[in-house]
């Protein structure tokens, strides 16, 4: 799917020439070992360096000079996947090719280059207000999720099951590390993350393969880096200890959290069969949760399942009245069990491997997507493919599901409800 070209060790760039696109799609992405306070400042970091630099000094001399690029698009975020914090920097340009002007990718290259090489600097650190700005721009996204009861609700079921641990680590960081940050920390995360980092940089669009080779190496001249293997750390839970945590804000519908241990990682080779077991479950309309708790026991408001592969974990999130809770952990652990004991039918399961295959499918439309996908598959192969993918899917059977629902160990119930008058 991408072509592999290593600039130097830890320094990787990933190239997909297609005319697909009628624009070249360009993502570098700088990943480090995940930890709280690294991904506080990282994360602040991220935010700077969008906003201003050393040669567009503010934000409106920024967004002029990508309007009169043709409107490319340039935008840096930030995230994790299993114990890895990850740091983006996107750029969407309109191919030469379908312009009367000539350069424009080359200027937007350029664009790049000063974002990651010419910070907006004073006194040799970045901009105080801009920093300050910024920090308040990440704690307010911090902050935003108490506003959010469901995924409050699974931060705090998350942080429950597995404290101190990248599974219940924000990629954000917390309040109190992006409060602490100073401008000589920000500096020392900036140079860190440049000369540290292993990179990946990759490309989408019909562009000269051997041409660009040579312009990253000009404009990106990283140099070697020691990359260490960040492996899946999942924690065995002893079978019947179960933690039971009820805790009350002013709100109204109850959120419901199952959560459930299994030793299926996205490593593990039936991490495929995986997938098809918690799209049966939870995922999608058809399932046994949405269908008999949700239809049939109008016991959820909402209800899925979410299989967090990295981290070992599966969890059942349900919107319910509060009264209902401990009939409503019953029912969904009935309908584990009824995956344990194979009353799965061939229509469930195809019906789950065919929304499976198009959601899959549907992300190669965009550039953007395509990244995003092999960025994390390629850890399973570097010739990945999704027709790879939905044919390990399709091969999964009734009995596949049955085991793999048996590798599943109840593991906390969570349940996040309104106070009492």
């Amino acid at each position: 799917m991408f072509k592999k070209v290593e600039l130097q060790k830890g320094v990787t760039v990933y190239l997909r020439k297609t005319e697909q696109f009628k624009t070249i799609t360009m993502s570098i992405k700088w990943k480090s070992e995940l930890n709280e306070k690294a991904a506080a400042y990282r994360t602040v970091l991220s935010n700077v360096l969008q906003d201003s630099n050393g040669k567009y000094r503010t934000q409106s001399e920024l967004r002029k000079a990508l309007d009169e690029l043709y409107g490319t698009v340039f935008y840096m975020d930030n995230g994790k996947r299993g114990h890895s914090h990850i740091v983006s920097l996107n750029m969407e340009c309109i191919n030469d090719e379908y312009l009367t002007t000539e350069g424009v990718f080359d200027e937007a290259l350029q664009l790049m280059h000063t974002v990651v090489f010419s910070p907006n600097f004073v006194d040799g650190a970045f901009e105080p207000s801009v920093v300050e700005r910024e920090k308040r721009t990440v704690i307010e996204r911090i902050r935003s999720v108490y506003d959010d009861k469901t995924r409050y609700a699974q931060k705090r079921m998350l942080e429950l099951m597995r404290p101190n641990h990248p599974a219940s680590i924000s990629s954000n960081g917390t309040e109190e590390d992006v409060r602490s940050l100073t401008r000589e920390a920000l500096l020392s995360t900036y140079e860190s993350m440049l000369n540290k980092d292993e990179i990946d940089i990759y490309v989408v669009g019909d562009i000269q393969e051997e041409e660009f080779i040579e312009k990253i190496k000009s404009l990106f001249p990283f140099q070697a880096r020691e990359v260490a293997e960040r492996k899946s750390n999942v924690v065995q839970h002893e079978k019947g200890d179960v933690q039971q945590v009820f805790e009350k804000q002013d709100m109204k519908q109850g959120k419901l959290q199952v959560g459930y241990s299994t030793p299926i990682t996205f490593d593990h080779p039936d991490y495929a069969k995986m997938v098809v077991t918690s799209g049966v479950l939870g995922g999608f309309a058809h399932s046994k949760l949405f269908m008999n708790v949700r239809e049939k026991e109008s016991m959820a408001y909402t209800i899925n399942s979410i299989y967090s592969s990295h981290y070992g974990i599966m969890y059942v999130l349900a919107g319910i009245d509060p009264e209902l809770e401990e009939k409503a952990v019953k029912l969904i652990g009935e309908q584990i069990d009824a995956l344990r004991n194979g009353n799965v039918t061939q229509t469930e399961l195809d019906q789950t491997v065919g929304l499976l295959s198009n959601s899959i499918r549907s992300a190669f439309d965009s550039a953007r997507s395509q990244i995003e996908v092999y960025d994390q598959y390629k850890r399973l192969s570097e010739n990945f493919t999704a027709e790879q993918l939905i044919e390990k899917w399709r091969s999964v059977t009734i009995e596949d599901v049955k085991e793999m629902a048996s590798q599943l160990e109840l593991e906390i119930v969570y349940l996040l409800s309104e106070r009492e008058a």
